[in-house]
């Protein structure tokens, strides 16, 4: 039987191209495509996924912050990188190491195009973000005209491109807000192009608009959980390859009997005689509190082995009553066969929750063969 040194997150490199060609072949060739690599590469690993993106043809990343930007410059990625949600604080930065800030407020952009002007830069690449129904980050449709005349002022910055977000693209029962989303960014795009003397390029589709609305492709796609093996529907999933599996080992069995508590303040205990093990993993790795007491369910061999009692900073307790294995075996938190999707959704949260969570204590182990 297999046995593990240690906990790991192993990283498969090939799963992820499976996962980009399988995106791109939703696209017309000459639609771009943008690797949304944010939060670690979505709890995996940014520089090796953006290196691999790189290579297998992505034309933009994505990242939420400056200094996951600096991480891959310092890494060497050459790629445009699209700071989603830049700062203030991080201008310098941005220009600094050629970063492209989304500007979504007239307070960031006119900073912005302050800080440019003081460094001495020319058509310096910005991309405007529009709201168009998420209501979280962008200008609104009413405000293009403003934005525009901010812009005419200066030479500082260029806009590279206008982009916007969907709000709820995996959810067929909301195609008509969706449709609305298109609608209004079009409009919005139509505008902006009339009130400059170049045209940008495009940008609204997220997964689940590649793979459900080829009218919001525009110029460029933008892909983040699809890349990591999860496409939001059943139909998808089954044809995208989860990149991470999540490995640890048995440190110790326990016979418990009847009556007997497992793991703090009593939270489970036994109605009849059990075999149970404890892992080297806890809520500091990733693996919260709300997937104890039976809700997180673990893989030992094959067979489903439930979480019991109270996850612990650094251990969780399982259920192994009538499975064959030893200390030192592997478990399987999850992975392309045992989901990180299903994993998550028996604690009643989603796929992006638990795989972005993963501590960065756990050991990444990346896998190119």
């Amino acid at each position: 039987m297999s046995k593990a040194q240690e906990t790991v997150l192993e990283i498969n490199l090939n799963a992820l191209t499976h996962n980009y060609t399988f995106l791109r072949s939703r696209l017309s060739p000459n639609v771009k495509f943008m690797g949304v690599v944010k939060a670690f590469a979505y709890g995996s690993d940014s520089v090796e996924i953006s290196k691999k993106l790189e290579e297998i043809g992505a034309d933009y990343l994505a990242i939420a912050y400056a200094e996951e930007g600096v991480t891959l410059r310092n890494s060497g990625v050459m790629l445009p990188i699209l700071v989603l949600h830049s700062q203030m604080v991080s201008f310098d930065t941005i220009i600094d190491r050629c970063l492209e800030p989304a500007m979504y407020s007239k307070r960031i952009l006119r900073e912005f195009i302050l800080t440019a002007e003081k460094c001495g830069q020319k058509n310096y690449p910005v991309h405007l973000k529009f709201n168009t129904g998420l209501n979280r980050l962008g200008f609104n449709e009413s405000e293009v005209a403003e934005v525009l005349q901010i812009l005419k002022n200066t030479d500082a910055v260029k806009v590279a491109s206008i982009f916007s977000h969907l709000a709820a693209s995996e959810d067929l029962n909301e195609r008509e807000f969706t449709s609305n989303q298109i609608a209004s960014f079009t409009r919005i795009a139509s505008e902006v192009d009339k009130g400059l003397a170049y045209k940008p390029f495009k940008h609204l589709a997220n997964t689940s608009g590649i793979l459900n609305f080829p009218e919001a492709h525009f110029d460029m796609v933008r892909s983040g959980i699809g890349l990591y093996g999860f496409g939001n529907e059943t139909q998808y999933d089954e044809k995208l390859v989860p990149i991470a599996t999540l490995k640890t080992n048995i440190s110790q069995i326990h016979e418990i009997k009847a009556n007997q508590s497992v793991g703090y303040n009593r939270a489970f205990k036994a109605d009849t005689h059990m075999t149970t093990a404890t892992l080297p993993i806890g809520h500091a790795d990733g693996i919260g509190r709300i997937y104890g007491n039976g809700k997180g369910i673990v893989s030992v061999h094959g067979k489903a082995a439930p979480i019991i009692g109270n996850t612990c900073m650094d251990m969780i307790m399982i259920d192994i009553t009538g499975i064959d294995c030893a200390e030192g075996d592997e478990v399987i938190l999850f992975g392309p066969e045992a989901k990180a999707n299903s994993f998550a959704e028996r604690a009643k949260t989603i796929s992006y929750e638990l795989i972005t969570g993963i501590s960065q204590r756990v050991k990444r182990k990346i896998i190119n063969t």
